[in-house]
């Protein structure tokens, strides 16, 4: 066991996953201030070893599956390179050690980063088998991650709302990915499919295809109603986040021509980094919203 395989047992690369922590502290407007920015520091850095903690919980208990599947027998425990016994107490020790300095962000937070833990351990250990459902619980702990951001804020600044807007949008745009992952999934595998995910034979590409047909069009309408609802505009005393919208609509036409016209699209956060065209749109979006949201007025 090196450490390069235990990099890869702990997946960095997802980590970008829990960049909707900040959502809370960019949109509240206190993304300027120090404490803020550290506070919501702090919590991003715990759930990236949360997420750790399922992604190694997730190969010990997908270890068989995992080998039928031509890039996930590759992984630490599938190939053997890292026991199922070491994976497990590097599992249980970082679930641990972000449980207990998360305790310190505030009850509210540590209820939802317990919350999340939760809602993956069970999706690991059974309900990733439930059709419909597997993507529901992929989609909840995004939803999760969101409120994290907002609690970890709250101590420092108690009338930090959290926006239903928030959760709307982010359930919507999880849902769109996780059923994009399980579009891609089937291409990849095809007659296997079964054997690696039971899910998968309960799923066709039509099926999938009409399901983010409808997310997609949730997804782009829900941030659009976000962007001129009265309050929004009242709470920056300008229309302007409007203009992010081409933003999200091209993002997402992006990804989606991505799984249905590239046969890609499987990695969410490797796509975001290796598709060029989605990192800009990405970064434009971020921009814009910021000299919106922080613009002097």
């Amino acid at each position: 066991m090196t450490s390069r395989d235990l990099v890869a047992l702990l997946r960095p690369w997802q980590w970008s996953k829990n960049g909707i922590l900040f959502a809370g502290l960019v949109f509240s407007r206190h993304l300027l201030q120090p404490a803020y920015f550290l506070r919501a520091l702090e919590a991003f850095a715990l759930f990236c070893l949360a997420s750790s903690a399922i992604y190694a919980l997730n190969d010990v208990m997908d270890v068989e599956r995992d080998r039928l599947h031509p890039a996930k027998r590759g992984r630490p425990v599938a190939s053997g390179r890292v026991p199922r016994g070491a994976a497990l107490g590097l599992s249980v020790l970082l679930a641990a050690v972000a449980v207990g300095v998360g305790a310190t962000l505030g009850r509210s937070f540590l209820i939802t980063l317990l919350v999340f833990l939760a809602l993956n351990t069970a999706y690991s250990a059974a309900l990733k088998h439930v059709v419909i459902l597997d993507v529901m619980m992929i989609a909840l702990s995004f939803v999760a991650r969101a409120i994290a951001g907002v609690m970890a804020l709250r101590p420092l600044d108690a009338g930090i709302e959290l926006s239903p807007w928030l959760l709307v949008c982010t359930l919507f745009l999880a849902l769109f990915l996780g059923l994009g992952k399980r579009r891609a999934e089937l291409s990849l595998l095809e007659e296997a499919a079964g054997g690696h995910r039971a899910t998968l034979d309960e799923y066709s590409a039509h099926f999938l295809d009409q399901l983010m047909a409808i997310v997609t069009s949730a997804t782009i309408i829900a941030y659009a109603i976000y962007t001129i609802a009265p309050g929004t505009v009242s709470k920056y005393h300008s229309p302007g986040l409007v203009y992010t919208i081409p933003f999200v609509a091209f993002g997402v036409f992006r990804y989606l021509y991505l799984i249905q016209m590239r046969e890609g699209g499987g990695n969410p956060s490797r796509t975001l980094f290796r598709d060029l065209p989605i990192l800009l749109t990405t970064l434009g979006w971020l921009v814009t919203a910021v000299l919106v949201v922080y613009a002097v007025r």
